[in-house]
């Protein structure tokens, strides 16, 4: 199965995809100011691709719990010295977290494989950026959420992205995990524990826990650097569920467990 994100095929199903987050921001809950500058974005984004990332996703504006949103204008100026700078420099795709129309379509004709769009929204505009630049989309659910939620979230979704003449094939989903994206504790353990529940045949199903207050309050970790093995048992929970594709920060060491997951998941005996 392949997910098509402008020239690249990215083959999923056989093996977990690794997504190395690179925020260009000074307010991220966890990383908020490391990679702040070009050049230590850049270094951030190569040592993670070198580490086992099979994606890159640059940000410019932090999601987390009370965030003081910035423009489009103020995102893009964060971002596109970045994806300048690293023109030429990857070997692997490049996603950038926006919902912003007016990011994305810059972003796209900068270079970047795939817009990963937290709105919750499949807005029509953002379509047309997409499907004209035959883009990858990361659709996630946004808000309070029952498992029924997100699973009609997720169908109503691709229901209106066939409406709007986006190719099914360019199509990712995303649960949502995290404060941020309006669900509480038992909301996120809940979806955690029962990914099978949400994977549609034909649509590569992401996550993204990476650091987040459910993993520290289920590890009892305050501290959002050392959560690394929160984060692996969190990853081997979702991949025994179907997930495809997990977004980190710490790529070298969440690798092994993703990799550990991924071989234990064979033997299962259905």
């Amino acid at each position: 199965m392949f997910w098509i994100c402008k020239d690249k095929k990215i083959e999923y199903g056989k093996k977990i995809l690794i997504m190395g987050i690179v925020n260009v921001t000074p307010d991220s809950f966890s990383d908020g100011g490391d990679h702040y500058s070009v050049n230590d974005a850049v270094e951030c984004a190569t040592e993670l691709e070198r580490d086992g990332a099979d994606i890159i996703d640059i940000g410019g504006q932090s999601t987390r719990p009370g965030h003081t949103p910035v423009s489009d204008i103020q995102e893009w100026q964060r971002i596109e010295p970045v994806l300048s700078a690293l023109k030429g420099r990857l070997n692997i795709p490049v996603s950038v977290d926006t919902y912003y129309p007016y990011v994305a379509q810059r972003a796209l004709e900068a270079g970047a494989d795939i817009i990963n769009d937290v709105s919750g929204v499949v807005s029509p505009e953002m379509a047309e950026v997409v499907k004209g630049c035959g883009a990858g989309w990361i659709i996630m659910h946004n808000g309070p959420a029952s498992p029924e939620d997100v699973k009609e979230f997720f169908e109503n979704s691709i229901k209106e992205c066939e409406r709007l003449g986006v190719d099914k094939s360019s199509i990712c989903l995303d649960m949502g995990i995290g404060i941020g994206f309006g669900k509480d504790y038992d909301e996120n353990m809940t979806l955690l524990t029962n990914v099978c529940e949400y994977k549609i045949n034909g649509y590569p199903l992401l996550l993204g826990t990476s650091r987040k207050s459910v993993i520290g309050a289920g590890s009892n970790q305050d501290n959002p650097k050392e959560r690394i093995y929160g984060n692996i048992a969190a990853d081997t929970a979702a991949i025994f569920g179907g997930v495809d594709i997990i977004r980190v920060h710490d790529v070298k060491n969440e690798k092994q467990g993703i990799l550990m997951a991924q071989n234990m998941k064979g033997y299962v005996r259905l």
